[in-house]
């Protein structure tokens, strides 16, 4: 395949992907109590987890959205997407194993999507892109590259 098509692709799914970054925390931010039910909801945590996590997720993913989108520290931020993806993917799945119906807090306090197969398959493509991002993605070498400063 054509490199720039390659280059392209990656940063569109990049951009797609921060944007869902920067929405999911922003509708987050301001409702943490909500948010932390809802993660309490999932009976997987220990209670003194929660409330920090519940306070400080909404803005890991806030910057690491906006990171993407900007192409900041991009590998970083795919991994950090990867890993956060990868997390509520196995939070979301172990609700649904265990028969549980929870609202999943992905968008705010207003999101009433539930746990279900399609939300496990919705998480998985996004770890699944996210991973092409941190391997795809121009690292230093190849931006030295492309302005002469590299061998």
């Amino acid at each position: 395949m054509n490199p720039r098509v390659v280059d392209a692709i990656v940063l569109l799914v990049r951009v797609v992907l921060g944007a869902i970054l920067i929405v999911a925390g922003a509708s987050k931010v301001g409702h943490a109590a909500e948010f932390a039910a809802q993660i309490a909801g999932f009976r997987l945590l220990p209670q003194v987890v929660i409330a920090p996590l519940a306070l400080l997720l909404p803005f890991l993913e806030i910057l690491t959205g906006g990171y993407l989108i900007l192409g900041l520290f991009t590998r970083g931020a795919a991994w950090v997407a990867t890993a956060m993806f990868a997390v509520f993917d196995a939070a979301i799945a172990s609700a649904v194993v265990r028969g549980m119906t929870v609202s999943c807090g992905c968008f705010g306090p207003n999101d009433r999507t539930v746990t279900t197969w399609a939300e496990v398959a919705r998480d998985a493509i996004f770890v699944l892109l996210a991973v092409v991002i941190a391997l795809r993605a121009p690292g230093m070498l190849a931006l030295d590259r492309r302005i002469g400063k590299a061998p």
